[in-house]
């Protein structure tokens, strides 16, 4: 991966008068390698950030009442599913209705338990990285 610095660097006159500045330009390219331990962070990242928009819709579109029928809202529905089976029935309910609008519970526990998961991992990816900051 390749990065390109500029900056430039204003200082006063060393000889203090006030309205002469001294400018200095820097150009620098910069290559960076990515390591194992980085590569395994962000494929972290894009995994359950990906798995977390997803239960985030789900909630919102039985929150809203979404049309089940439609095949946009079913298939993201259907794809949801899997990562809230887990946790389906930690709670008492797994679903709060009122009116039309229901509270997925499971989907809310699943959030934070994918959350957590997401963080733990990424907790172990860092201490394997060699290069802490």
């Amino acid at each position: 991966m390749t990065r390109e610095e500029h900056r430039t660097i204003v200082t006063e006159d060393p000889l203090r008068i006030p309205s002469r500045r001294v400018a200095q330009e820097t150009h620098q390219v910069v290559e960076t390698q990515l390591t194992g331990p980085e590569i395994a962070r962000r494929v972290t990242l894009l995994a359950f950030g990906i798995i977390q928009l997803l239960l985030v819709v789900r909630i919102v579109l039985l929150l809203v009442n979404a049309n089940e029928a439609q095949p946009l809202v079913g298939m993201l529905l259907t794809l949801s599913g899997p990562f809230v089976a887990p946790f389906e029935g930690i709670l008492g309910a797994d679903a709060i209705a009122a009116n039309s609008a229901v509270v997925d519970v499971a989907a809310v526990v699943a959030l934070v338990g994918w959350s957590v998961l997401e963080l733990v991992i990424l907790w172990i990816v860092n201490v394997f990285n060699a290069e802490t900051e």
